[in-house]
């Protein structure tokens, strides 16, 4: 499901599955960016890199703009899936009313979002103004090495929604921790592992505990190409290496997450979404072949991505 409406998987091309492209957040104080003309120009440079879809995991109440991610995709071509979802506390202000909601309200906005179409205000109120653009991807998020009520609360209701609808679930793993824990509790809830994505694992490189998270079906989805201050992508190559020698090469993922003002090239700022394509990819495919990598770019991506039948 992209913003667009229905699309069929092969015709999503080359997937990069985690970026923004529009985002605020009281955790990243003057970070924040939300113009159309700018995130314009971005994706292009994404597409001339040959890149075909994005999935902006940017969840409720963080500077969603449905109405501009549409836009986005109708000038340059590139194909967007939304998000709907809840990220992790830190992104939400003491008193905001996904503290104070239950489950069963936070479960109903996903299901809004999923199947009527994305709040125009971003569910900020007072009354919600559905568009005609659905989200086709949960994001849900963890703090760093913990899961607090608030959080658990709203992983549930993210897990439900799932269920009901079939919609795959991205989950933000702080610096690549609670996989394990947070894959363990959506299977509880009855979310298939192998419609989970795991974001930020690649901050945690560990080849033994990557291969037990991909054995169970999870999606390993390696988001911080290009992010050098968390490990050089010589690494990074390695880890992906180590995955297709290991037999996982079907369940990883890419994306470079740039959630920051100061991280886009149409701010001044750098690496840039383009640098997957441009860089990372070229090398990859010297490493582990072509085939390899366009499975990972766009087989691995298309199935993801496609909703399961929620009635089996």
């Amino acid at each position: 499901m992209t913003v667009l409406g229905p699309a069929e998987p092969a015709g999503l091309g080359a997937v990069d599955a985690h970026e923004h492209l529009f985002l605020r957040s009281p955790a990243l104080p003057g970070d924040d960016f939300g113009d159309v003309e700018a995130m314009s120009t971005e994706v292009a440079s994404v597409r001339a890199a040959g890149i075909d879809t994005l999935v902006d995991l940017t969840p409720v109440g963080l500077g969603r703009s449905i109405a501009g991610l549409a836009e986005v995709s109708r000038r340059t071509g590139v194909h967007v899936v939304a998000a709907t979802g809840y990220h992790r506390d830190a992104h939400y202000p003491p008193g905001h009313w996904v503290y104070r909601e239950p489950a069963s309200a936070l479960e109903d906005v996903l299901l809004a979002d999923l199947a009527s179409g994305i709040d125009e205000r971003d569910w900020q109120g007072p009354v919600p103004a559905p568009s005609s653009h659905r989200a086709g991807i949960i994001k849900l998020g963890a703090s760093y090495q913990r899961l607090s009520a608030a959080e658990r609360l709203r992983l549930s209701a993210g897990a439900s929604a799932a269920r009901r609808t079939g919609a795959p679930v991205a989950v933000h793993c702080e610096i690549g921790t609670m996989g394990p824990e947070l894959l363990d509790l959506l299977t509880a809830d009855g979310v298939p592992a192998n419609r989970v994505l795991l974001a930020h694992l690649d901050r945690n490189p560990d080849p033994g505990l990557h291969a037990e998270l991909a054995a169970r079906g999870a999606y390993l989805l390696y988001d911080t190409v290009g992010r050098i201050k968390y490990r050089p992508d010589s690494l990074l190559l390695e880890l992906i290496e180590r995955m297709v020698v290991d037999g996982y090469s079907d369940r990883v993922l890419l994306g470079t997450d740039v959630g920051r003002r100061s991280q886009l090239r149409a701010y001044g700022g750098g690496p840039g979404m383009a640098v997957l394509g441009e860089t990372f990819v070229p090398r990859l495919q010297s490493l582990i072949g072509p085939d390899a990598t366009s499975a990972i770019l766009r087989t691995n991506a298309w199935t993801a991505l496609t909703w399961s039948d929620a009635s089996k």
